[in-house]
């Protein structure tokens, strides 16, 4: 059974953090890039069900950060379509589709790792 709170994404929050900080990156992306990061935590978490999502940071030398988050669910995402706009929930793909550069999924053998990519001089 699933706690009703997500897991910790506090490490991931930080690591993201202190690597685009100490690449100068401004306050603004970093925080785009934390928000980006914790919708796909906790996506991995409540459709996932995956109570440990794998979070890899990387920053390409073309000023580029990407961003990983790894689930075992073989169900690639998709951005709902709805119309509603009370809707409590929905809205974290378009989110980060909108925060981002770049974002896609990609399947694994055991399945999928979510990503986007954010570029510090757009």
């Amino acid at each position: 059974m699933r706690a009703f709170n997500p897991p910790d994404w506090s490490a991931a929050r930080e690591e993201l953090r202190d690597v685009l900080a100490l690449a100068c990156w401004p306050d603004d992306l970093i925080r785009d890039a934390e928000l980006a990061l914790h919708e796909l935590y906790v996506n991995a978490w409540r459709h996932a069900d995956c109570q440990a999502p794998t979070v890899v940071v990387v920053l390409l030398p073309t000023r580029t950060v990407r961003v990983s988050v790894a689930d075992d669910s073989p169900t690639l995402p998709e951005p709902r379509t709805s119309a509603d706009p009370y809707e409590l929930s929905g809205r974290g793909l378009h989110l980060v589709r909108s925060l981002t550069h770049r974002f896609g999924a990609d399947p694994r053998k055991s399945g999928k790792r979510v990503w986007f990519e954010l570029d510090a001089a757009a």
